[in-house]
Parts: structure tokens; sequence; C-alpha cells
């Protein structure tokens, strides 16, 4: 164990590397077991998320952490906001000059969306899709700027696209917010070759919101909603429910906002039975308790 001055204390098992003899892969099973260990602690200790172990990028540094041996250590804070910082930047830069040349030669689209930071900051940000993957371009703080489809349209062909080169242009993807329509009819005036297209998920979701406020549709979505707000108020009703249906959850949550409603009809009605089955029990109870008092 290292104690908080980076030193080792002294009744610290200390593995060998070399003599393993006969035991050898029992030996780096354990070994592998410590490593574990320490870097767990580390998830723990800086509340990192699970899924950030599922990384190439982790796996990469343990292997060459590894082929380095004892006496490996990290890097400074001072290496990590300058040299190695300035490193990284001119390794990407070389990755994007891949994806540079596949859409200098096929075209590539460009996409573009706004969102709020936790500290209510409006951002604009621009990425470009090819073949060879997504790339960050630029962002923009806007939060003093109001979203009107001139800005966006301005935003997009002044900064992104001039830059690019109107012939490496296909199409702009955007949400089917009125602003964005707006800028797509100021696009098409001034590039009619470039498409602005609308993005797929964002369309669906207006289409799922509409159906869902169908006078046939809505009756439905509202019991359905008392119902599960009702199953997951109470641990013990919760409880109840996932013992008839195999621990599995009734609602839903899907991709996008109003699809969480269908998804969870739909696995009411899958687990229709089950929850008959519920009910039927629950008044047998109750009308065996009626008796006992009586």
């Amino acid at each position: 164990m290292v104690n908080v001055d980076g030193k080792r204390e002294e009744d610290e098992e200390v593995i060998e590397v070399e003599g393993m003899g006969a035991n050898k892969s029992a030996r780096m099973l354990e070994r592998l077991h410590v490593v574990h260990q320490y870097v767990a602690r580390w998830v723990y200790s800086h509340g990192i998320p699970f899924n950030a172990i599922a990384n190439d990028d982790l796996r990469r540094m343990l292997e060459v952490a590894g082929q380095f041996g004892p006496g490996v250590t990290p890097p400074s804070q001072y290496q990590l906001r300058e040299p190695l910082l300035k490193e990284e930047v001119v390794r990407m830069k070389g990755l994007m000059e891949e994806q540079e040349d596949e859409w200098r030669v096929n075209g590539c689209s460009v996409t573009t969306d706004s969102w709020s930071d936790r500290k209510r900051r409006s951002i604009m940000n621009l990425c470009i899709n090819c073949k060879e993957g997504t790339m960050f371009l630029s962002s923009k703080d806007c939060f003093d700027d109001s979203h009107t489809g001139e800005y966006i349209f301005a935003y997009v062909n002044e900064y992104c696209i001039k830059n690019l080169g109107g012939d490496h242009v296909v199409q702009v993807v955007t949400n089917n917010a009125t602003n964005n329509i707006t800028a797509a009819k100021l696009l098409k005036e001034v590039r009619p070759t470039i498409f602005w297209t609308f993005c797929a998920t964002h369309t669906i979701n207006l289409m799922v919101e509409g159906i869902s406020k169908l006078a046939m549709s809505d009756e439905i979505v509202k019991m359905a909603k008392a119902f599960t707000i009702f199953i997951y108020a109470h641990h013990q009703t919760l409880s109840m429910m996932r013992s008839f249906t195999k621990r599995r959850d009734i609602v839903r949550p899907g991709i996008i906002g109003f699809a969480s409603a269908f998804r969870t009809l739909k696995s009411l009605v899958e687990k229709e039975e089950n929850l008959k089955v519920k009910r039927k029990k629950k008044k047998k109870l109750s009308k065996a308790t009626t008796m006992v008092v009586l």
C-alpha cells in the first residue's frame, strides 16, 4: 500500500516480477488482481463512472505502464497543462487530416445544435460527419444572441461552409425548430446545391407527440401514467409488481422523449397477464384479511 506521502509501507508484500517458477499462472492472476484492486480504489476515490473502464485509451495506458515496469510515475500537473496537451493537439490534428482528405473527395454533412450548460449559458456547436467519422469543428457562446433563423444561417454559412468550401458540403442537419426552417430557406437561396436535412429522431419525436395528443390516445396515455405513478410511488407496490413480472420494470424509457410513453404502453400490454395475476391475488389476500378480522 502507498501512503499519503507517496511512499510504500514497509510491511507491504511486494510480488516479485521474476522467478515465479511452476506457479506462474497463479502468480500472474494474483498480480493482475492486485492491479485491479488499485484501479478500483482510484475509481472509487475519485468518483469516476464505472463505464469509463470500458475504454481503449485506459487499456493502452495500462499496457504501456506494464511494459515500462516498476518505477513508472504519472505526469505532473504542469506536464498535463502544457507539453502533453500540445502534443495531443498535434496528434488530434493529424487524425483530423485523415477525415479532411475523405470529405474533400466524397463530401461531408454539417450538423449543428444548441444547448445550455449548468450555468445556463447557451452554446451552439458545429460538427462535420463523413465516412471516416464525426469531427468537432467549433462552438460558439450565444448567451447574448437570439437564435433566429438569420443568426443560424449566418453562423453555418459564413463560419462553416465558406471555410470548408461549398463544393465539399452535401447537407446541413438540424432539428425541426421554426428558426432552423427559416435558416434552411435562406441557405437554399444562396446555396441551392446544399440540402438542409431535418433530424430523423426529432421528426419522429414530433410525430409521436402529435399522436399522443389525439383523443383516442390521450386518455390511454393518462391512465397508463397514473397507473405507473401509483406503482412506483412506494417501494412496497413496486416490489410486489416486480415479483409478478420476473423483476422487470414496466416503465421503458426511450431515446426520444414522447416515445417513452408508447414504450411503456407496450410493456404494460406484454405484462398484462402477470399484472392481472397480481390483482387477483391481492383481492384474495384482502378477502382473507377481512375474514380474519371478523
